[in-house]
């Protein structure tokens, strides 16, 4: 076995462990233990299919598969900023401010660049996988930056960290969904590969997790107060 070989069977194991525990985490009643040890073991595997999705993109890249090596590079870049937010989320919950820091603006930014990378390079190779699948780097850091310029009003929304934690979970579970039905699943069964398959493996980890994030922001997030009109008023306008 090669180190390249190698490289890919320790990605393989710890997109197995996260994909487990991803369902695992999303099961259990959140904030108990068992919810909290379950989340950082699946955030130690996404950690570990970052480190070693670099160097398969790397070599990749050397091998003179340039649009492979690039869209690896671009799902490591989204697949890290959905990591650290969520683990930060939690971490920073009584102070937003350093939440949308230095760290946090960078991984904005290069989400912001890398989609729109790769929003490039499908235009030119007439990659419509690609195409799609870049507005979620457009998006992540356009909304990363947004909110980064918005510190002041975003620091005074109630639950804040939960939002961010659960919206950065979903992208993570993107990502471990997209790694499993687009790469792995073909490899473990070859007779259900397809073009069909191909794109549904891409696209439908994404519209579930659009449904997810709707769902999930209609329970969580702070619905606006409204301000009960002066009865003087009323009848004053009356």
């Amino acid at each position: 076995m090669t180190a390249y070989q190698m490289l890919v069977a320790v990605h393989v194991l710890v997109g197995a462990v996260a994909l487990v525990t991803f369902w695992t985490a999303a099961l259990l009643r959140k904030g108990t233990p068992a919810h909290r040890n379950t989340g950082r073991v699946y955030l130690s595997a996404m950690v570990g299919i970052v480190v070693t999705g670099a160097p398969m993109a790397i070599v990749r890249w050397i091998d003179g598969h340039i649009v492979t090596a690039a869209f690896l590079a671009y799902l490591v870049v989204i697949t890290s900023t959905g990591v650290w937010v969520s683990w930060r989320a939690i971490r920073d919950k009584t102070s937003p401010q350093r939440f949308v820091g230095p760290v946090y603006v960078s991984f904005g930014a290069l989400s912001l660049l890398s989609g729109a990378g790769v929003l490039a390079l499908g235009i030119k190779a007439g990659a419509p996988l690609l195409m799609g699948f870049s507005a979620v780097g457009l998006f992540t850091g356009f909304d990363m930056l947004r909110r980064r310029v918005r510190r002041a009003t975003f620091a005074r929304t109630p639950r804040w960290w939960m939002t961010q934690h659960y919206t950065a979970m979903i992208g993570n579970g993107i990502a471990t969904h997209i790694a499993f039905l687009g790469i792995g699943l073909p490899r473990l069964l070859p007779s259900v590969n397809g073009t069909v398959l191909h794109y549904l493996s891409w696209f439908g980890p994404l519209a579930v997790a659009i449904i997810a994030k709707i769902v999930l922001d209609r329970r969580w997030k702070p619905r606006p107060v409204v301000k009960p009109v002066p009865a003087a008023a009323s009848t004053q306008e009356a």
